[in-house]
């Protein structure tokens, strides 16, 4: 007889410890938990990928509270079937009152979003909506004011191969075996998944029924080998290949930095080449190109929103114009020198004109020419220091003339 219950849903935790990841939020010292510890749960919409806990913390919540749960998912609930829910708040299973977990919100139009704000604002029914979608763009604003806005993070491999170990560990105990998977096997899985936990929990799940006493990189290769055929066993060259994307692109090299690109997809791990991809950004080029962070976001989110393969195109377009564009590192040199002077104690009191909400003595730039006027910023002791320099590129040396001539006209 086939077994017709998925792993993943034999396996959903119960507490927020078992949870994997989403410290920030469910953590020892997470919002969402210290909320709970003091009786508060307020409308919340949870956004973030697939698989990162959103249903999973949704259902906690409902079972530490004691609140009647339902569930309807936007993509094929209606105005009616939350009018059911609201009925049935009022019967006497609700005594502790109701919580609607409503998923795929994104999915609902206006007129369906505003249907819940009667109901949200007399306390008749407590709401939590989850999306994949940034909920800025797709909630509908009177709503949103009303909910309080948690963000599910992607998950790191580590934070999966807990997860990873208690799946291996059910499947043994319900067939009587002893099947082993080392760390790697693990990580390779959680790469491969993108920080989906779902999608790793299945992934092992399909692994231990082909492998052998153990579960090796092969066995999850023949299960997806366009994916994970790349793979390195020892951990090492995956992060050397991030080393190279970074180095390749700081050397203004397309053709290089596209290649190290691929080698790392090849793994399916979008979201190591995102982080670096924005790293790169800030750190290299800068202040030379300021869009380049606004570039490298947009081409991240997108490859996360669509996934392989086709989050290889934005990925590309990201990698090769920042390849192309010129290069400053003057914003990050000044930022370490400025950590510099606070390791060794200085700049600890700040001026008094720049308190708030007094601001005594303090000139307002917008009331003088050219928006400026000369007062000191830094504290006392670090009047006169210098951290940035601008750099030897158009976009510094424009700044660089302004900031000279706005400074020259004001003597």
């Amino acid at each position: 007889m086939f077994n017709k219950q998925p792993l993943a849903d034999k396996l959903r935790p119960k507490t927020f410890d078992e949870v994997a990841g989403q410290a920030h939020l469910i953590g020892q010292n997470g919002i969402i938990r210290k909320l709970l510890d003091n009786g508060r749960i307020p409308n919340m919409i949870f956004y973030g990928p697939p698989g990162t806990g959103k249903t999973t913390v949704a259902n906690i919540i409902a079972e530490t509270s004691g609140m009647q749960l339902f569930k309807l998912n936007a993509t094929s609930a209606s105005v009616a079937d939350i009018k059911d829910v609201i009925g049935s708040a009022d019967n006497i299973l609700s005594g502790n009152g109701t919580l609607l977990y409503l998923d795929e919100i994104q999915s609902f139009n206006k007129k369906q979003q505003q249907s819940l704000l009667e109901f949200t604002e007399n306390g008749k029914i407590t709401l939590i909506a989850s999306t994949t979608e940034n909920p800025y763009h797709y909630v509908y604003n009177a709503l949103l004011s009303r909910s309080s806005v948690f963000e599910f993070k992607s998950l790191e491999p580590r934070d999966c191969i807990p997860t990873l170990k208690r799946a291996l560990n059910a499947l043994n105990d319900e067939f009587g075996v002893k099947k082993n998977a080392d760390d790697d096997v693990l990580r390779a899985i959680a790469l491969t998944a993108g920080g989906d936990v779902r999608m790793s929990i299945g992934i092992i799940e399909n692994s231990f029924y082909v492998s052998g006493d153990e579960i090796s990189i092969d066995d999850v290769k023949a299960l997806l080998p366009s994916v994970v055929g790349h793979y390195d066993r020892d951990g090492d060259t995956h992060y050397d290949l991030l080393s190279c994307l970074q180095k390749s692109i700081r050397g203004s090299d397309p053709d290089a930095a596209v290649f190290y690109l691929a080698r790392i997809l090849a793994s399916g791990d979008i979201l190591s080449a995102c982080r670096r991809i924005l790293v790169i950004a800030n750190e290299d080029v800068g202040c030379a190109y300021p869009l380049a962070s606004v570039v490298a976001y947009a081409a991240t989110e997108s490859a996360k929103a669509v996934g392989l393969p086709e989050a290889v195109i934005p990925l590309a377009n990201a990698v090769c114009i920042l390849a192309t564009a010129p290069k400053s590192n003057s914003a990050y040199l000044a930022y370490h020198k400025a950590c510099e002077d606070i390791a060794k104690g200085l700049g600890s009191t700040v001026p008094t004109h720049l308190h708030s909400p007094a601001f005594e003595g303090y000139k307002y730039p917008h009331d003088y020419p050219n928006n400026y006027v000369e007062q000191d910023y830094l504290p006392k002791d670090l009047i006169g220091r210098k951290y940035y320099t601008f750099g030897n590129n158009k976009t510094e040396q424009l700044a660089k003339s302004y900031y000279d001539m706005i400074r020259k006209a004001a003597k």
